[in-house]
């Protein structure tokens, strides 16, 4: 089985359930945060519908320097949702590769120092992919402390039936 077979039912499934997430966002909450430490929901939501385009950027570059980058910021749902739909299919292009380009290694740079260098399997699996399960997981404590319900997710949620 190639790399890429393994990985695009996975980046189909996470974006799926992300999507039920971010239309769980309440307009009227986007500038809600649980603690003065932590993301807002609107940045947090911002955060889960830019993540798959990391996927692109690891398959379709090299290297990335960080010294320039901005974090998306939009400010409705709609548009949350639209961007993720947009950054999942593009990054499932991006997967459509030989195993060979998933064995090239790709460089974060920030600041003129590598912070990161790994084969880009590696930068997919522990810095790609599980961010997405962690901060819809993060999301799904706000709601929680706002009383919205809970998505379903790899199984029955307290607050809904699969």
């Amino acid at each position: 089985m190639d790399i890429q077979e393994i990985l695009i039912p996975e980046l189909q499934q996470e974006a799926a359930l992300t999507e039920k997430f971010l239309r769980r966002i309440p307009q009227d909450k986007m500038e809600w945060r649980p603690h003065k430490k932590s993301m807002n929901i609107r940045e947090l939501g911002n955060h889960l519908a830019e993540i798959p385009s990391w996927i692109t950027g690891t398959m379709e570059m090299d290297e990335m320097n960080m010294d320039d980058y901005k974090p998306t910021d939009i400010k409705s749902v709609d548009e949350l949702v639209e961007t993720l739909r947009k950054n999942a299919s593009e990054a499932e292009a991006s997967l459509k590769k030989s195993d060979k380009e998933y064995q090239k290694n790709w460089k974060m740079i920030m600041n003129g120092e590598t912070v990161m260098d790994m084969p880009k399997i590696k930068v997919l699996r522990s810095m790609v992919l599980n961010q997405i399960p962690h901060h819809r997981a993060q999301l799904g404590v706000y709601f929680r402390l706002l009383d919205i319900p809970v998505p379903a997710t790899y199984g029955p949620s307290a607050d809904e039936d699969l």
